[in-house]
């Protein structure tokens, strides 16, 4: 495995799994992880997805294309702190004509901390949503046929 691929995680037989240890600048006062930094642990989750399916963020600014969250439903489980090693796994629920539903969970060994729905839409250059492109369909539809075996 390629040095990217093993800072991208990994793709599973549901979708993807991404590890990311808990440092100082993560938590606020109380030590424990500050509700924001789920977000970004998140984030990273869903853009390594992509990467590793092959959709890179790079390619789709050049053609005017960003993906960008429209909705979220995010429960707080329990908490994380310094140096804990969190598992952010990425499952895709459904695509739609212009969005990606995916479900994250943020993990601690196999204690469930974190639960979220996210919705994904694919904006044009003049921000409003557009069909997905043909080869992100494509990435998806393997992924989705794959995780129904």
């Amino acid at each position: 495995m390629s040095e990217q691929h093993v800072l991208s995680g990994r793709l599973t037989a549901t979708g993807h799994e991404l590890q990311q240890r808990v440092y100082f600048e993560d938590t606020d006062f109380s030590g424990r992880v500050y509700h924001a930094r789920y977000l970004q642990f998140m984030e990273r989750g869903r853009s390594d997805y992509l990467r590793l399916l092959g959709i890179h963020h790079r390619e789709l600014a050049a053609d005017g294309l960003s993906f960008a969250v429209s909705h979220m439903e995010i429960d707080f489980l329990k908490a994380a702190g310094i140096d804990d090693i969190l598992t952010i796994r990425t499952t895709l629920n459904e695509t739609t004509a212009a969005r990606i539903v995916l479900e994250q969970v943020v993990v601690r060994d196999d204690e469930r901390l974190i639960a979220a729905r996210v919705t994904v839409a694919l904006l044009g250059a003049k921000g409003r949503a557009v069909r997905l492109s043909p080869n992100v369909r494509a990435a998806f539809a393997t992924k989705q046929a794959t995780s129904k075996r």
